[in-house]
């Protein structure tokens, strides 16, 4: 056996029923990620050749595209017949394979990397990642020989009263020599109460047959925990929410409340930016050095130049750009648009597909209006230059062009372009008529 070759094989073929749901669990979103992705992410830092992934023949175009080989479980018939079902992905493969659970979202590549390096040393034909609970419930107990070596892993609903008080727990991720894998899983009877062929039972084949199966166990249990229920997908995104703010504020960023900050993986935060509570980044979202952001922003593909202002109340969509000192203030939403350097656009307005210039006042209560004449075409830009002072309440009507140093007056409904250093009024004369409201009133007491 080369010890220098790694495959993985991450099992995301079950049907999660207890999620409760339409949509399989290894696919149900966890922050920024399918939740199975997460998994994959990990396995894939450890760079294995082949990465394959098991799946239901409904979710077999789910991983298209993400480097990975797909492999079909046709029927629901266990983890074994899972694991079974990427044999024909790494047909003479000779090395070892990581087998992990596509719902351990919270696995870290570090952590596989330590269980690899275990299984390694011990020279085991299998190695088994462990962790203990307190209430270890539903999960496969560890059983082991009184020399501490490993005898079984024991499903829950198949335990005795004397296995369930046992902490040590399975966390149905494996290093497996690949030579000793492929038989064992053949002979697999599904002899429990599910009628299922458990991989677990690989690990109690092995060690029968006198093969060294070794444990490693982790140190901390969040680590591996699966996730079946939606409590349970909370709880881990509670943990990756930790981990990634985390690592962001140990980079030099500030985050005021990390139990209240939402950040994705691809999120980037340069040092100094600050991140105030109740703010949520998603996407390809980068924050530059000196920003501050919230609270309550939520910012999706958006990059938010150094020192500008975001927030409260704000929401940057795609394609949203702020460059240096740009500020969006309370209650504004911007679209796939660019606000210039110093520019402000300071409270509830809404800028969709527009281009503002530098230095540039929009007032309160303005939009742009672009809608797309025609469905599926590009919508239309305003094209808003430098030094313009826009009035509150201005509707621009795209496509339309406001030139530098320009002004517009207040309830304006901007149709034409506006030449530089203009003023552009649109909008009904205002007319007064004096008394009216006491001759309306005296005409009712007359009648």
């Amino acid at each position: 056996m080369s010890q220098s070759k790694l495959a993985a094989v991450v099992l995301a073929a079950g049907l999660g029923t207890r999620m409760r749901s339409r949509t399989p669990k290894h696919l149900h979103p966890l922050l920024g990620r399918r939740l199975a992705d997460w998994v994959v992410e990990a396995a894939r830092g450890l760079g294995p050749d082949p990465l394959v992934v098991v799946t239901a023949p409904d979710a077999s175009d789910a991983f298209a595209g993400d480097g990975v080989t797909v492999a079909v479980q046709h029927e629901p018939r266990g983890t074994g017949d899972a694991a079974a079902a990427a044999r024909a992905s790494l047909e003479g493969f000779d090395g070892d394979v990581l087998v992990v659970t596509g719902d351990a979202a919270t696995i870290t590549a570090e952590l596989l990397g330590q269980l690899l390096e275990t299984h390694r040393g011990e020279q085991a034909a299998a190695t088994v990642l462990s962790f203990e609970l307190s209430d270890p419930g539903a999960y496969g107990r560890v059983v082991r020989g009184a020399d501490g070596s490993l005898q079984a892993i024991v499903e829950a609903r198949d335990a005795s009263d004397d296995e369930l008080r046992i902490r040590e727990v399975n966390s149905s991720i494996y290093a497996f020599e690949a030579a000793k894998l492929w038989p064992t899983l053949e002979r697999l009877e599904p002899n429990n109460a599910q009628g299922e062929l458990y991989l677990t039972d690989t690990v109690r084949d092995l060690a029968a047959a006198g093969e060294r199966v070794a444990v490693h166990k982790a140190a901390d249990a969040t680590e591996v925990e699966g996730v079946n229920t939606r409590a349970e997908l909370a709880a881990a995104a509670a943990v990756l929410r930790h981990r990634i703010n985390h690592e962001h504020m140990l980079a030099g960023a500030t985050i005021v409340d990390p139990a209240t900050t939402w950040i994705e993986p691809a999120v980037e935060l340069e040092p100094d930016c600050v991140i105030h509570p109740f703010t949520v980044l998603r996407g390809g979202t980068h924050v530059e050095s000196g920003a501050e952001v919230g609270p309550h922003v939520v910012a999706v593909d958006s990059r938010i130049g150094a020192e500008a202002l975001v927030g409260p109340f704000c929401y940057l969509r795609p394609g949203t750009v702020l460059e240096r000192g740009a500020k969006a203030g309370a209650f504004v939403e911007i679209k796939n648009s660019r606000i210039g350097e110093g520019s402000k656009v300071p409270h509830q307005s809404y800028i969709g597909d527009a281009d503002i210039g530098d230095g540039t006042n929009i007032g309160a209560g303005n939009i742009t209006a672009n809608f797309a004449h025609q469905p599926g075409r590009p919508k239309n830009r305003t094209t808003i230059g430098r030094n313009v002072r826009t009035g509150v309440h201005n509707a621009f009507v795209a496509p339309v062009e406001i030139g530098d140093d320009a002004w517009t007056g207040a309830g304006s409904v901007i149709t034409q372009d506006v030449p530089p250093e203009s003023l552009a009024v649109a909008r009904a004369r205002q007319e007064t008529k004096e008394g009216y409201v006491r001759r309306k009133r005296e005409e009712e007491q007359e009648r």
